[in-house]
C-alpha cells in the first residue's frame, strides 16, 4: 500500500503539469483563445494569472489585438490550472519557446495581475512596472479592473 501511495505522489506532477501543444486558431478577447488539438478538436482557454479589460472598456480591443499578435496562427504550449465558472479551462500558455503569454499581457500593461488566483508575485512587478512606464491602459490613473466592471454591471442590471 506505501509502495503504491508513494508512486501516485510521485506520478501527481507528471499529470498535474503535462504540457499540450496546439495552434492557435481563435481569439475570443485578451484573456481567452481558442487551440485546434490533435484530431481537429478545438478548446476554448482561458489564460491564467492575468484579467484583460472587457470588449466594452478601454484597451479591451488593444488587449485582444495584442493577444492576437502574439499568438494567433502559431504554436502554443499550455498546462491546465483550473476550470472557471462558466467552464473553460484555465492554462498557462507558453509560445515561442519561453515567453508565458499571460506575463507578455501584464508587461505591455494591457491586463491586470489576477492575483485572486495568482501567488506569482514576479507578474505584480510587472505590471507595477507598467504601471510606472504608463504603458496601455496605464495611461489612466483610473483604469477600472475587468472584475469591478463586471460588477458594476451586474448592480445596474439588478
Amino acid at each position: 500500500m506505501m509502495k503504491q501511495y508513494i508512486f501516485l505522489i510521485l506520478l501527481l506532477p507528471i499529470t498535474l503539469f503535462s504540457q499540450t501543444i496546439a495552434k492557435v486558431v481563435g481569439i475570443s478577447d485578451g484573456d481567452t483563445i481558442t487551440v485546434l488539438l490533435e484530431g481537429n478538436i478545438q478548446k476554448k482557454l482561458r489564460l491564467a494569472e492575468v484579467d484583460c479589460p472587457e470588449s466594452g472598456q478601454p484597451f479591451g480591443k488593444n488587449a485582444k489585438q495584442f493577444t492576437s499578435d502574439q499568438v494567433f496562427g502559431k504554436q502554443v504550449s499550455f498546462v491546465e490550472t483550473d476550470t472557471d465558472r462558466y467552464g473553460r479551462t484555465i492554462a498557462k500558455i507558453y509560445y515561442d519557446k519561453d515567453k508565458y503569454l499571460s506575463a507578455e499581457i501584464i508587461r505591455a500593461g494591457l491586463g491586470w495581475w489576477y492575483h485572486y488566483f495568482s501567488k506569482d508575485r514576479s507578474l505584480g512587478n510587472l505590471q507595477e512596472e507598467a504601471k510606472l512606464k504608463k504603458l496601455g491602459l496605464w495611461h489612466d490613473e483610473h483604469a477600472v479592473s475587468p472584475w469591478e466592471y463586471r460588477k458594476m454591471k451586474r448592480e445596474k442590471i439588478n
